[in-house]
Order: structure tokens, then sequence, then C-alpha cells
């Protein structure tokens, strides 16, 4: 397969949303693990009022695992797809894997004990646009991966 080929739209969308997803990771997972209470002030992880303090702590154990295995997962991904290297492809597409399995547990948590997580109500809202796009995206990706 040619170099330009490969590196078309399709490419650049599978590592465009792949970086931003390390910012938000990095913003959201990573900072909750070093200082929730910030990560709350600025939206990127729920309130104890929200989700209970085990709720916090699987939010923490979830940033943990994001912070030393999806994070680095999908930024060797995006070096190893930009030097066109086989193991680039690998590593994308474990990080893809990665993004259609947490936003599952998520939708499905949130709607299965709703007494439980009492999210501000608008979240309800925007959480499964958002977490229903990032599965689109993981499978989308792993099928461009796949196809390549």
């Amino acid at each position: 397969m040619k170099t330009n080929e490969y590196k078309g739209r399709g490419f650049w969308i599978l590592i465009s949303m792949a970086s931003l997803l390390v910012l938000m990771l990095l913003a959201g997972q990573t900072l909750g693990v070093f200082n929730y209470d910030l990560a709350v002030s600025i939206g990127m992880q729920e309130s104890e009022n929200e989700i209970g303090k085990i709720g916090i702590a699987f939010a923490k154990g979830f940033g943990f695992a994001d912070t030393v295995i999806y994070i680095p997962l999908f930024v060797i991904g995006i070096i190893g797809l930009l030097k066109n290297k086989r193991w680039g492809k690998y590593t994308m597409f474990g990080a893809l894997a990665i993004s259609v399995y947490w936003p599952i547990v998520h939708l499905y948590a949130i709607y299965i004990d709703m007494d439980s997580i009492t999210l501000n109500p608008e979240k309800y809202i925007y959480y499964p646009i958002l977490l229903s796009l990032i599965i689109i995206y993981g499978l989308w990706g792993m099928r461009y991966l796949y196809s390549k």
C-alpha cells in the first residue's frame, strides 16, 4: 500500500480523534488520579454527590488504568501510524477496542442504577450522545485499520 493512499482523509480523522481523546483523557482521567477535585471543577469527573464514594474509587481506578495503559496505547498508536509501522496499527487497534468498551460500561451503569448514580440532568442528555460518538469512532477506527 502506498503512503499517500494510506494517509488519506480517514487516516487523519483517525489520528485527529485519537489525539483529541488523549488530551481529554489527560485532563479527566490522569488529572483525576492526582487531583480529583480539580478534575470535577473543570467538568471532567463527577462529584461525590453524583456517584458516591465508591463511584469515585472506581473513577480513580479507571483513571489510573487509562493513564498507564489506554493513553500509552493511543500515543504509541499515533506515532506508529504516522511512521507507517505495523506495531502502530496493532496498538491503535487496542486503544480503539478500549474506546468501544468503556463507553458501553458507563452507559449501562448510568441507566441500570439511576438511584445510585444521580447525575446532573443535562448529563443524562449529553453523556449518551458523547459516549455513543466515542463508540462509533472506535468501531469505525477498527474497521478502518482492518481494511488497510
